[in-house]
């Protein structure tokens, strides 16, 4: 998508270059006051040409469709005897272990240059998008200009968003209408906010420029900075299994997913960790609903560091226990 053959003009100069949408009602943000308010940030605070940004927007298409996605309240709320199956799929594994064979060499220097384990890299990947089969079918564009303008619960994020995604498309020098994601604007193989993609994106391949979308390294790369920058630190363990007993055990349970109470804290309150843990670590405790009852967890710093991509212990868990299956899929330790 982004290779040097079919890079675009940078955004400051897309006038006479983009032609109309072939199938979008253009001109929807036309006039907009909220539209010309953040073209006059632009143009004050970044230095794009206003007019050239307003050609922009001509071309952009309000999606109902994204408003009824990010609007609509989950059918049910998942437990985690449901929600893991969706990922720890033998599909999903198979096709894991392949992408590490195919990518081996830079996993390999991505793990040595940055201290994350190939196999959390691949999972990452792998919960992502399926190892690319699914990295959204929006354009970014259409999706951060619809949630920007046209859904006041979340507006500042998304035009926070949105700046970065246009800052991004310029200096990567490519058409902003031509990039394609998520409904909430998410792109590539990482499924990298804009925000995130001009943070921690790297081009881990040299070639001049970062592509998440179709350079399996850059992607690889890019996760493994991702982590590093989070707090990852090599060799450590993510999560511990915890037996419970007394009366006060649910009291250790974290409301959130920061790390607010430590191994010895815990202790107090009637956990007993499988692993040998020292007193003083701050640990993430959380009840899952598993086939067999509730399983008990202390998350470590490397498991908030997976949290700090979504923050969800569940999909902490489910990239955790797929990278694991990785692990013992390959036969390598």
């Amino acid at each position: 998508m982004l290779n040097r053959a079919a890079r675009f003009a940078p955004l400051v100069g897309l006038v006479g270059i983009l032609g109309p949408a072939q199938d979008a009602a253009a001109g929807e943000y036309e006039g907009s006051p909220k539209v010309a308010q953040f073209v006059g940030e632009m143009t004050r605070d970044y230095g794009f040409a206003g007019e050239q940004l307003i050609d922009v927007f001509r071309e952009v298409e309000r999606k109902q469709a994204i408003l009824d996605a990010i609007s609509r309240p989950a059918e049910r709320v998942k437990t985690w005897k449901d929600y893991g199956p969706m990922f720890l799929t033998s599909a999903r594994i198979a096709r894991g272990v392949d992408f590490w064979r195919q990518h081996e060499a830079a996993l390999a220097r991505a793990e040595q240059e940055y201290g994350v384990p190939a196999q959390v890299i691949v999972a990452i990947i792998g919960v992502e998008t399926f190892f690319g089969r699914n990295t959204g079918n929006y354009r970014v564009m259409d999706a951060l200009s619809t949630l920007s303008f046209d859904y006041p619960p979340r507006a500042d994020f998304f035009r926070k968003e949105l700046r970065e995604f246009l800052l991004l498309a310029r200096e990567q020098q490519v058409d902003p209408l031509t990039i394609k994601g998520s409904y909430a604007g998410a792109m590539g193989l990482p499924q990298f906010m804009p925000s995130s993609f001009r943070a921690y994106a790297v081009d881990f391949d040299g070639d001049g420029h970062i592509n998440i979308w179709s350079d399996p390294d850059d992607a690889i790369g890019s996760v493994a900075s991702y982590f590093k920058q989070h707090g990852w630190v090599a060799g450590e363990p993510v999560v511990s299994r915890a037996t419970i007993r007394g009366d006060r055990a649910e009291e250790g349970l974290s409301p959130g997913i920061e790390p607010v109470k430590t191994v010895g804290e815990l202790r107090a309150l009637g956990w007993a960790s499988h692993d040998a843990l020292r007193d003083d670590l701050p640990v993430t405790a959380f009840r899952l609903d598993g086939d067999n009852g509730p399983e008990y967890w202390m998350g470590l710093k490397n498991f908030y560091a997976i949290t700090r991509y979504n923050r969800s212990v569940m999909y902490a868990m489910a990239v955790h226990q797929l990278s694991d299956l990785l692990v013992q899929a390959r036969g390598v330790k």
